[in-house]
């Protein structure tokens, strides 16, 4: 099989998951469209690069994370201003790709809370449900690193939800 259409199979094969990963930390439909492009450009940029010893998903997964975090850095101006105006879960509510409750909206605004990397790590753990040793991989960070900022972040999460209460 050639190189493009092996790489078609993996973009149709590795979307679907990439997309929500994505979403999970961008929020907003629009820019995980943007970052699953990008993240797929890199990947067809470096694929001839790529280590074979290493799996497929977790290399995509890992250019995916930096891609959103990216992401996240760009926006982070715009999105301290739009604080002001409008949180997480009402703009969420008001998204016509988010198919979420109320509580799925405050979760996630709770989720948007956290710096960058318990967020990260929350959102494989949580949603994805990744074991530490594969996130360890991604995030390239210790497997104790991870579980303490796991911990940490469901703690912040869990007071996030006592005062609104």
């Amino acid at each position: 099989m050639d190189k493009r259409r092996e790489f078609e199979s993996i973009v149709r094969e590795y979307s679907e998951q990439l997309y929500y990963q994505i979403r999970r930390i961008v929020l907003t439909h629009e820019d995980a469209n943007d970052v699953l492009q990008n993240t797929f450009l890199k990947a067809w940029n470096a694929y001839d690069t790529f280590n074979r010893d290493s799996k497929l998903s977790t290399w995509l997964t890992r250019i995916a994370i930096n891609e959103s975090l990216d992401q996240l850095r760009r926006n982070k101006h715009l999105a301290s201003a739009a604080a002001e105006d409008l949180s997480v879960a009402k703009g969420l509510m008001a998204d016509d790709y988010f198919d979420g409750n109320e509580t799925e909206a405050m979760l996630q605004e709770a989720i948007a809370s956290l710096p960058e990397v318990q967020r990260t790590v929350f959102t494989l753990r949580y949603y994805d449900e990744m074991k530490y040793s594969d996130i360890s991989k991604v995030l390239n960070t210790s497997e104790g690193a991870l579980k303490a900022s796991y911990h940490i972040a469901v703690k912040k999460i869990t007071e996030f939800f006592k005062e609104r209460d």
